[in-house]
């Protein structure tokens, strides 16, 4: 019998899940937080959304023809880069300061360098500390909600974590835990609400866009260090405390949504546990001594950079190769 056979380029290994069905399901993961976030804060921060996403994809649509490379927003990934960036914004921002972002994000990080797939940092994280370096002091402005004031009274205008920065957590001052986890605090417009973040994580999870290994070593190697540090302080083991810093801030949208992006993350499975574990020391060390009392965007760009070197390190030996001569 006569027998045919398919001849054909690289990969061979083939998957339905495409580039733009994994981008749509991380735009569908964000949605939760989003949607809390504009409730909590109001239209402007709906705005602030729905410009930074739209300004990430005309800056991708113009960068395209200008340089007569193939259309590429329909893969999502301006989309997803727009929305990360927006959720990382204070509400009450003035909306050209997105754009700004988005400018930067999509065109000096993303496709100067190759475009998707060649970027060496998370896109708009780079947006966000491009934005704070140039305006720092509008990018630390952040408004309360209208149904949840006066837990920050003794920081003046101070975040939760600043507020815990300065004085620790003092029950009856302090933000409760509850408000942490459910959102009811200052902070930029996707990271209040952990529950929403954590909703979204559980989307990710369940159709296997990310896995656990670099959300749970993150979170776990920072988890660690804290109660290091709060026991060699001699403040003993405060679980408010520790559940504000991991509540707080950016760790849980940086954890479960900018942490695990496949450009910038390793691809071997030790790589991506050291990977992970630099995230949390890194993250801690710049909440707990530097001059900020949020270190998630630093952090997670430092450890970036450390990608390839983490990979040479961890990269594994083929079978035959490295042993011992005769």
């Amino acid at each position: 019998m006569e027998q045919k056979y398919n001849v054909s380029s690289n990969p061979h290994v083939r998957d339905a899940m495409t580039t733009s069905r994994i981008m749509q399901l991380v735009v569908i993961a964000l949605l939760p937080a989003a949607l809390f976030g504009i409730w909590n804060f109001g239209f402007h921060a709906f705005l602030v959304v729905a410009v930074t996403v739209l300004s990430s994809v005309m800056f991708e649509w113009i960068y395209d023809k200008l340089m007569h490379k193939p259309d590429t927003i329909t893969d999502f990934s301006a989309v997803v880069t727009g929305l990360l960036l927006a959720l990382n914004m204070p509400p009450q921002i003035p909306l050209w300061m997105p754009v700004l972002g988005s400018a930067f994000a999509i065109i000096v990080v993303k496709q100067l360098f190759g475009g998707l797939g060649q970027n060496f940092m998370n896109p708009a994280l780079a947006g966000r500390c491009f934005l704070m370096i140039s305006f720092a002091g509008r990018m630390t402005d952040f408004a309360v909600s209208d149904s949840f004031r006066g837990a920050v009274d003794t920081v003046t205008g101070a975040t939760p974590l600043a507020a815990l920065k300065a004085q620790g957590f003092i029950e009856g001052t302090s933000v409760p835990v509850k408000n942490l986890f459910f959102g009811n605090i200052q902070g930029t417009i996707g990271e209040t609400s952990a529950l929403a973040i954590l909703i979204g994580a559980v989307i990710l999870l369940a159709f296997k866009v990310i896995d656990l290994k670099i959300p749970l070593t993150y979170i776990g190697s920072f988890t660690v260090f804290v109660i290091v540090y709060m026991l060699c302080t001699g403040m003993g083991f405060d679980g408010n405390y520790l559940l504000s810093h991991l509540f707080g801030g950016g760790l849980m949208l940086g954890a479960w949504f900018m942490a695990t992006d496949y450009v910038t993350t390793p691809i071997t499975f030790k790589g991506q546990l050291v990977y992970g574990c630099c995230l949390g020391v890194v993250t801690a060390v710049f909440r707990l001594f530097g001059g900020s009392a949020e270190g998630v965007s630093y952090a997670i760009i430092f450890c970036n950079l450390l990608v390839p070197l983490i990979e040479k390190a961890t990269y594994p030996v083929a079978f035959g190769k490295g042993g011992k001569k005769a």
